[in-house]
């Protein structure tokens, strides 16, 4: 029981901080530009109301999985997010205005779907942490596809700094770097994370990758 409250615990944290920091940063932004330019409102506004969405839905999947054994399914679950919506991610992280770059090197494979969430999830809360609390930050996403892992990077540059406290630095950190240290783990993965040499944050995460029968693996 101890085990589930944490996943659940994971999994609303992800969802509810990163969808809300979001609508915050565009609601005021839309507030901001009032009276001013009328087309970085609507699209502040647009922004806001995807991400509202989003977070909806994802809480639903939630609660869906929570419900499963309760009552019978009537439609078929929607997936959960995973790479396939990194670009998404990062589109989403450069209008709330962080830009964000995604990089991938390797041969890219389909990952199993509970190891593609933990890498979405990973990417989501750093950069979440990166708007929070690093000003006049950039950000880069690298995947790096390897025969036997996956490693999922995300480093910011930002200027004003990573709130060591709320961004998890140190073994105390925030309960954001907590929850992907734990997602991580339970996949048989390791993450490190701390302040980089140029005064930036990054978050390096090594999942391993099982092949699935039958498939073969890059070399």
């Amino acid at each position: 029981m101890a085990d589930e409250r944490r996943r659940i615990a994971r999994e609303l944290h992800d969802i509810v901080a990163h969808h809300l920091t979001t609508m915050q940063l565009m609601a005021g932004g839309a507030r901001a530009n009032l009276g001013g330019d009328q087309e970085v409102v609507r699209e502040a506004l647009t922004v806001l109301e995807g991400s509202g969405r989003t977070a909806l839905r994802e809480m639903r999947q939630l609660l869906d999985v929570l419900r499963a054994d309760d009552e019978p399914q009537q439609a078929v679950a929607a997936p959960q997010p995973g790479v396939g919506d990194l670009a998404r991610l990062v589109e989403e992280s450069c209008l709330a205005g962080l830009p964000t770059e995604l990089t991938v090197s390797g041969a890219q494979r389909p990952l199993p779907p509970s190891t593609a969430l933990a890498v979405f999830r990973v990417v989501q809360e750093s950069l979440t942490n990166a708007r929070k609390h690093a000003g006049g930050a950039r950000a880069r996403v690298h995947l790096t596809y390897r025969p036997e892992q996956i490693t999922v990077e995300v480093r910011n540059t930002g200027t004003g700094g990573t709130a060591p406290r709320a961004a998890g630095a140190g073994r105390g950190g925030g309960y954001g770097l907590i929850g992907m240290r734990e997602r991580v783990a339970l996949h048989g993965g390791s993450l490190v994370a701390g302040q980089l040499d140029d005064g930036g944050f990054g978050v390096a995460a090594d999942l391993p990758l099982v092949p699935v029968e039958g498939e073969e693996l890059p070399v």
